[in-house]
């Protein structure tokens, strides 16, 4: 399947609202657990995520969709309040850090209001290796933000960003190369 291909999904089928709300109970454990239980936080995201590397660490008010769409390489941190729309998949390299309040979101629904909300389209975000995202950026559908990039604070990634590279801004447009 090509990257940039969307993935269409209709909201309340008995299946998706399964996959939600096994998401959903993981998730609410996760965030309720004792934060010095590092073990069994990481169990948690183990079982919820699709792939997880070595030495995850995700501050509590996590949040996602289904979960098994999320993989994340070795020494993954995300900051508080990560927020994961995976109805598609998010492929997160290793060493990658995620400031607080950052969402990454692969859904999206139609412009036309005719049932807007009865269903919609996902596209795959991949981030790579080396990468730091800045508190409250946003990463919208069908991203790759390449290696050893930085996504500055209050960022909006609306198109892919080349490795080696810094972005800032609304829409987040290069600043410099690294």
């Amino acid at each position: 399947m090509n990257d940039k291909e969307k993935i269409y999904y209709i909201r309340g089928t008995e299946e998706l609202r399964m996959k939600n709300i096994r998401a959903h109970k993981l998730v609410r454990e996760f965030n309720n657990s004792c934060i010095e239980d590092f073990t069994k936080r990481e169990e948690i995201i183990k079982e919820l995520f699709g792939s997880v590397g070595l030495s995850p660490s995700i501050e509590h008010n996590f949040h996602c969709d289904l979960g098994y769409n999320i993989h994340v390489g070795d020494h993954f941190y995300a900051g508080y309040n990560c927020t994961m729309l995976d109805m598609a998949e998010v492929r997160v390299g290793h060493n990658c850090m995620i400031g607080p309040n950052v969402g990454i979101y692969t859904a999206g629904h139609s412009i036309e209001s005719k049932d807007r909300n009865k269903s919609g389209y996902a596209m795959p975000i991949k981030i790579g290796n080396d990468v730091w995202m800045g508190g409250s950026c946003v990463i919208l559908p069908g991203v790759t933000i390449g290696d050893n990039s930085i996504v500055a604070a209050g960022s909006v990634v609306t198109k892919d960003v080349p490795a080696n590279t810094i972005v800032a801004g609304n829409p987040a447009k290069t600043l410099r190369n690294i």
